[in-house]
């Protein structure tokens, strides 16, 4: 899981298009990779902070006092990712394709929703949804049937490879994301829990941005 040099944190804190900025992280990844390692938390911190940094000399009229909190929540999320996509190469399967497989699971046996259940359950659209049945139904984890009713619409069943993928996929991703929760300790992952689910009653609450009327 290496980043490519020079993406890092540039498009989460808007800055990627400056090349003052793009040249400095460059920078403090090869200095990370000769001394304590790219995905040392000190690194993580010291490139945000050489970031702001940047920021500040080049906009001081801008508050860059975020960038520490979204530019960490981009950076987890980015390597969050990268592991889980890691756990289930060996089952053929992506994070998109193990979703749909642990939507139809959740359902309960026979394991069968319909397009729209899927594509509602996972916040997809109907476009999105398709190539990932399309994937899962060549590799066999999945059929599309006529409803016995109608005919006209169709539903998406496992098959009996599917379940027995999901079901030595599943463990598999939960142990990988627990063992790298467990240096927190149990205290620190309570406290990190609370903040980041007021964190996100914030975000789900803020009121969306106003349509710009078109000139």
């Amino acid at each position: 899981m290496v980043m490519k040099k020079g993406t890092a944190f540039g498009a989460h804190l808007g800055v990627a298009r400056m090349p003052m900025t793009v040249n400095v992280l460059e920078d403090r990844q090869a200095e990370a990779d000769n001394s304590f390692g790219p995905f040392c938390p000190r690194w993580r911190l010291d490139c945000l902070n050489r970031a702001k940094q940047v920021v500040n000399a080049t906009r001081p009229d801008i508050d860059t006092s975020p960038v520490h909190v979204y530019g960490l929540i981009g950076r987890i999320q980015m390597q969050c990712t990268a592991f889980i996509e890691e756990v289930l190469e060996p089952f053929g399967l992506t994070s998109g394709t193990f979703d749909v497989l642990t939507a139809l699971r959740r359902a309960g046996s026979p394991y069968c929703l319909s397009p729209k259940q899927i594509a509602q359950s996972l916040l997809l659209s109907g476009a999105g949804l398709t190539s990932r049945l399309h994937k899962l139904e060549a590799q066999n984890f999945l059929a599309r049937l006529p409803e016995p009713d109608d005919r006209r619409t169709l539903r998406v069943q496992l098959t009996a490879a599917g379940e027995v993928v999901i079901n030595e996929a599943i463990p598999r991703v939960f142990e990988a994301q627990r063992s790298r929760l467990l240096p927190l300790g149990g205290d620190g992952q309570r406290r990190l829990v609370q903040e980041l689910a007021r964190f996100a009653e914030v975000i789900d609450s803020w009121p969306s941005v106003p349509a710009q009327p078109q000139k």
